[in-house]
């Protein structure tokens, strides 16, 4: 007599179960697609900036060369440009990333 009624309650759990996964399934199908973003530089910034440094904030190797310098600080700059809401301070921090990478000094304008 309670064979049946264990059978039952069997199928009744595997058919909630079965509802229950295509639910979820469907679910996570309909949701709306994320952009697979590079992971940037989370780190704290050093008093003064290495090279090593540099390339950890472009997401770029020490020794890549400049066109690809370029390209990867036009990615970053776009991600926190002050015009779009970013900060000046992280603005001011990668084109300084990008000019130690570049072999570009603060002070090459003039010289006496």
């Amino acid at each position: 007599m309670t064979t049946p009624l264990i059978a039952g309650l069997s199928v009744a759990a595997a058919a909630l179960a079965g509802r229950y996964g295509i639910q979820a399934w469907q679910a996570f199908k309909a949701r709306p697609p994320t952009a697979r973003m590079r992971k940037f530089y989370e780190g704290g910034f050093q008093p003064k900036m290495t090279r090593r440094e540099a390339a950890l904030i472009l997401g770029v190797r020490e020794s890549t060369p400049p066109d690809k310098v370029r390209e990867a600080h036009r990615k970053v700059m776009v991600a926190n440009h002050p015009d779009a809401g970013g900060s000046h301070y992280l603005a001011s921090k990668i084109n300084e990333a990008k000019d130690i990478l570049l072999g570009k000094s603060k002070n090459s304008g003039s010289a006496f």
